[in-house]
């Protein structure tokens, strides 16, 4: 079968490998579309952490069955996507219902070969019905379960103002699951192409560009004077995450989704007087896909808003390195098997 592997950062090469086996406890998939996100962005240009080569990429993946072993509720033929966060089932995260954060956890894609592949083998337990949702649509299931967690861990509550630092692939999710749970949703990016996208496209009602005008300035106007009392980083910027410290509110949470390689750092008093919250949101559960599926089942997001780049598997080398351009105004590319 045809695989893509990145090889070195820059370096992406087509190889044949042979296909896999079935196993047990294991299903194997004929991999119909792939979506590419910032992980396999960063892993290309060697800035993502937790990685290393040569690596296959892909998560973002819908599929169908073709063989089989301890699925329940599964059947060949069916169309899937997957939970590409494997996971031990025995630490103390997985016995507390956090698969997500698994002391062991080996995310498809990352700490494994991924699903730039005609054919998988992937866990049983990691399937996900797709419920009638077309190809493309299921492989959106990932990316949007990453935001819808980080709504879910910030446990947003209807009204309150809720600000989103970055408005890439991920953020834009996350804007929307913020949005859907009944927040007043303010998204903040230097890329004024992505904050018009917002307002224009995702009807986002409060856009910041931290560049061309005092942000805190900005956001107490919006807030009357309250400030935002959920912050999202969604950049995976250190010196964006490092800043959004001073745009919490008082009695505040703040919430990184993004993630990047050295240590943020932030002024101890101004964190404490506010009694704070600070959390990481790593991945996302079943739950989180569930919530997804459902929400695009009914429409309330809609895919044709995400996937703005459509290529076949055979030239993805050819314009893999664009995609980190933003002049290219990609923000969702699927690879078409």
């Amino acid at each position: 079968m045809n695989v893509l592997t990145c090889i070195n950062p820059g370096q992406l090469e087509y190889q044949e490998l042979s296909e896999p086996r079935m196993s047990s406890g294991n299903t194997i998939i004929k991999i119909k579309r792939i979506g590419i996100c910032g992980t396999d962005l960063h892993a290309f240009e060697g800035t993502q952490p937790f990685f290393s080569y040569p690596r296959i990429l892909g998560h973002e993946l819908a599929g169908e069955i073709v063989d089989s072993d301890g699925a329940p509720g599964f059947s060949k033929g069916d169309i899937v996507t997957l939970i590409p966060y494997f996971n031990c089932q025995t630490c103390i995260a997985c016995r507390n219902g956090k698969p997500n954060c698994c002391e062991r956890i080996n995310v498809f894609g990352v700490h494994s070969d991924g699903g730039m592949a005609e054919y998988v083998s992937v866990p049983s337990y990691s399937l996900v019905h797709g419920k009638g949702l077309e190809l493309s649509t299921l492989a959106l299931a990932e990316p949007l379960a990453i935001g819808a967690h980080g709504i879910r861990r910030a446990n947003v509550i209807p009204g309150e103002y809720v600000l989103v630092i970055g408005a890439g692939p991920i953020g834009l999710g996350t804007l929307e699951f913020a949005r859907i749970a009944g927040a007043q949703v303010i998204a903040m990016d230097v890329n004024e192409a992505r904050l018009t996208f917002c307002k224009q496209t995702l009807q986002i009602a409060h856009t910041i560009n931290p560049l061309n005008a005092d942000p805190i300035a900005q956001l107490r106007e919006i807030t009357n004077g309250d400030m935002p009392t959920v912050v999202i980083d969604a950049t995976g910027s250190l010196r964006a995450i490092n800043q959004s410290f001073g745009y919490l509110a008082h009695g505040g949470r703040y919430v990184l989704i993004g993630l990047q390689k050295g240590d943020i750092s932030f002024s101890h008093p101004e964190f404490h007087k506010r009694e704070a919250s600070l959390m990481s949101s790593r991945n996302a559960t079943r739950q989180d896909f569930e919530h997804v599926i459902d929400v695009l089942k009914h429409g309330l997001i809609k895919p044709s808003t995400y996937i703005t780049h459509r290529i076949p598997f055979r030239d993805v080398i050819s314009q893999f390195g664009t995609w980190l351009d933003p002049a290219t105004g990609v923000i969702k590319a699927m690879i078409e098997m």
